[in-house]
C-alpha cells in the first residue's frame, strides 16, 4: 500500500468537513472505521497537555506554595510509569504552568492518567525539575483521570478535584482543584502527500527485470535510520511509478530533518537487494517536484577504504507529485459534535450449556468473577461509553425463547416492549444477567434481524439529522446460519452510520465466520448482486480482541 502514514487518508479524511454540515457517513471513516481496524495504533493522535491548578493547599506556614506537577500513566496492575513533569512555579497557589506533558492519544485503548503535585523546597530551587527527589518534597495533593474524558470534553478541558492517595495529609489540608486541557500536536494534522518514479534501475535479477520497491526511513537521534513508510513492489519494472505515499510531519519530525529513500529488488527469501539510495529532506523532495529534476541513488562504494565514499548510480529518482493538506482527525469530529453510541448484541442459543453450571458461557460466578460475555462487554464498554454523553446503550439477546412466546432473535434485554436503551455499562450487565432468568435458551444463531434492528436505528438518526455514529457489538459462541440474510443486512447497513464488531467467545471454531470480514475473506455481494458501499464489519475471536485492540 502506498498510504503507509494511515488510512484515513485513503477513505478521504483529509478532505472531510467538520461541524454541522459534516455528514455522519464521513465521520465514520475517520473514528469508528478507525477502531474497527485498530491493531495497537488505531485512531492515534499526538497531545499536549496543559495544566493549571487554583486554590492549592498552603503547606507552609510563611510562604505561598511552589508547585510543579508530575503526570504518570497507570497500568491495569497499578503501576505508575513518569511521563512528565512540568516546572517549578514559586510562591503560587494559583499556578499556571508552561511547559507541556507530550503523550500519544489512543481511541482504543483506556489510558488512566495520574497527576500529582508537590511543594518543592526552596533549597532546591537550584536543581533541575528531572532531577528532583520527591520522597523530599511535600505532597499537595493528586488527581486521576482517563485522557479520554479530557478529550470528550467541550474545548477538551477538565476540571478535577484535588485529593489523596497513600500519602499521610491532614485532613484538614486544603486541595484545591487541577484543569486539564488537551490539544492535538500540530504535527498530527499535517500530511504530505508523494508520488515517486524511477528510471533505468540496475537490473538485479537475471532471468527477469527487477522488482523495486521503496522504503523511507526517518534518522534517530543516534543516527540510525527508523522506517516510517514502503511502497508496494512493482513487478518486471525498471522505471517504475508507485502509488502515493502519504507521510504526517509527526513521524518525521519536520519538514527539514533527512530521510533515507532506499530503492529495493523485493526477494521472496526476505533478502532484498540495495538498488540505490537517496538521502533527503521532505524540503527537498518538494524542491524536486517543483523543479522535476530527478536525483541520482548512489550506494556505499564496495571498494572505497573510506567508509563514507559512495558509488553514484545512474539511476535516478523522481517526485512526481507533492501535496499537502491537513487531515480532519478522530478528535476533530467528536469536538465538532459526533458521538458514538454502542449498540450491544449477546447470543442466548442452547449451545452456550445452562447457565447454572459452571462449564457454561453464561455461568454467573458468585465470587464476581465476569465470564467471557462480561469482559467482552466491560472491555468495549469502558472504552466506547465516554464519547457517547447520554450512556443510553441498545442492548438486544438473540435465540431464546421468553416465558410466553417462541424463539426470539432479537428481544429487548431490558424486558421492555418498545425501548431497548439501559443505563450505563453497568445497566447492560444488570440487564444481560435478568434476561438469564427469564428465557430459555435456544437457537438457532441468526444475525440478519439484530443487524436490520440496529440499522433502522442508525438510519432514524440520519432523518433527524443527529451527529451520531453507531457501533453494534455482536458477542457469539456459534457460527451464523442465515448466511445470505446476514450478507444482505451488512450491505444494507453499509448505506447508514454503523459498523459492526463481532467478538467469538467460546472454544468453538469461528473460521467460517470470517466470511463476513472482508479483510480475510471475499466480497460481500446481496442476494440482489449489490455490494458494500464501505467495509462495515469486522469478526475476531475474544482471544484476538483482548490484549490487543484493548490492552
Amino acid at each position: 500500500m502506498g498510504n503507509c502514514c494511515s488510512d484515513e487518508v485513503g477513505h478521504g479524511a483529509g478532505r472531510h468537513s467538520v461541524g454541522p454540515a459534516a455528514s455522519v457517513a464521513e465521520a465514520a471513516s475517520a473514528a469508528a472505521d478507525r477502531f474497527l481496524r485498530s491493531r495497537g495504533a488505531g485512531a492515534s493522535t499526538q497531545i499536549e497537555l496543559s495544566l493549571s491548578a487554583s486554590i492549592l493547599g498552603d503547606q507552609q506556614y510563611f510562604s505561598k506554595s511552589n508547585p510543579m506537577v508530575i503526570v504518570y500513566s497507570k497500568s491495569n496492575d497499578g503501576a505508575l510509569e513518569e511521563i512528565g513533569r512540568t516546572e517549578v512555579i514559586l510562591d503560587s497557589l494559583n499556578p499556571s504552568w508552561n511547559a507541556k506533558i507530550n503523550l500519544q492519544y489512543q481511541f482504543e485503548v483506556l489510558q488512566p492518567l495520574v497527576f500529582q503535585i508537590y511543594d518543592i523546597d526552596p533549597q532546591f530551587h537550584d536543581v533541575s525539575e528531572k532531577m528532583l527527589k520527591l520522597e523530599e518534597q511535600q505532597f499537595l495533593g493528586e488527581a486521576i483521570c482517563n485522557l479520554s474524558e479530557v478529550v470528550t470534553k467541550q474545548n477538551r478541558l477538565l476540571t478535577l478535584k484535588l485529593g489523596v492517595s497513600k500519602h499521610n495529609l491532614p485532613n484538614s489540608s486544603k486541595f484545591g482543584e487541577l484543569t486539564v486541557q488537551a490539544e492535538e500536536s500540530a504535527g498530527s494534522k499535517a500530511l504530505m502527500e508523494m508520488v515517486f518514479h524511477c528510471s533505468d534501475l540496475e537490473i538485479k535479477d537475471l532471468l527477469s527485470k527487477s522488482d523495486p520497491f521503496l522504503l523511507i526511513s526517518r534518522i534517530s537521534e543516534n543516527g540510525t535510520p527508523v522506517p516510517v513508510c514502503k511502497t508496494e513492489v512493482r513487478k518486471n519494472d525498471l522505471n517504475p511509478k508507485w502509488k502515493p505515499v502519504i507521510l504526517n510531519l509527526q513521524q518525521i519530525g519536520s519538514k527539514e530533518k533527512p530521510l533515507v529513500i532506499e530503492c529495493f529488488n523485493f526477494s521472496s527469501n526476505g533478502k532484498h537487494d540495495l538498488v540505490g539510495k537517496i538521502v533527503k529532506s521532505v524540503a527537498e523532495l518538494e524542491n524536486m517536484y517543483h523543479s522535476q529534476d530527478g536525483e541520482n541513488f548512489f550506494v556505499p562504494a564496495s571498494t572505497a577504504h573510506d567508509c563514507h565514499s559512495k558509488e553514484v548510480l545512474k539511476s535516478q529518482v523522481y517526485v512526481e507529485k507533492y501535496h499537502e493538506n491537513n487531515r480532519h482527525t478522530f478528535l476533530d469530529y467528536i469536538s465538532a459534535g459526533c458521538q458514538l453510541n454502542l449498540m450491544v448484541a449477546i447470543d442466548y442459543t442452547a449451545s452456550n450449556g445452562n447457565p447454572r453450571l459452571p462449564d457454561s458461557l453464561h455461568y454467573i460466578d458468585p465470587s464476581g468473577r465476569p465470564n467471557a460475555y462480561q469482559r467482552v462487554i466491560l472491555e468495549i464498554g469502558d472504552i466506547l461509553q465516554y464519547y457517547d454523553p447520554a450512556k443510553r446503550f441498545p442492548s438486544w439477546g438473540y435465540g431464546a425463547r421468553p416465558i410466553d412466546g417462541p424463539v426470539s432473535h432479537c428481544f429487548n434485554l431490558n424486558g421492555s416492549t418498545y425501548h431497548p436503551e439501559v443505563e450505563g455499562i453497568q445497566g447492560i450487565m444488570s440487564a444481560y444477567i435478568s434476561a438469564l432468568h427469564n428465557v430459555s435458551l435456544a437457537g438457532p444463531t441468526l444475525f440478519g434481524p439484530l443487524i436490520s434492528t440496529a440499522t433502522a436505528t442508525a438510519s432514524q438518526s440520519l432523518t433527524t439529522n443527529q451527529q451520531k455514529y453507531f457501533i453494534l457489538l455482536i458477542v457469539t459462541d456459534g457460527v451464523v446460519t442465515d448466511f445470505q440474510e446476514t450478507i444482505d443486512a451488512i450491505i444494507k447497513a453499509s448505506d447508514f452510520p454503523l459498523s459492526i464488531v463481532v467478538v467469538g467467545v467460546g472454544g468453538a471454531d469461528f473460521k467460517e465466520m470470517e466470511f463476513l470480514d472482508p479483510n480475510k475473506g471475499g466480497r460481500l455481494e446481496s442476494s440482489t448482486g449489490r455490494v458494500a458501499s464501505r467495509d462495515v464489519i469486522q469478526f475476531a475471536p475474544m482471544k484476538d480482541v483482548h490484549g490487543m485492540c484493548f490492552s
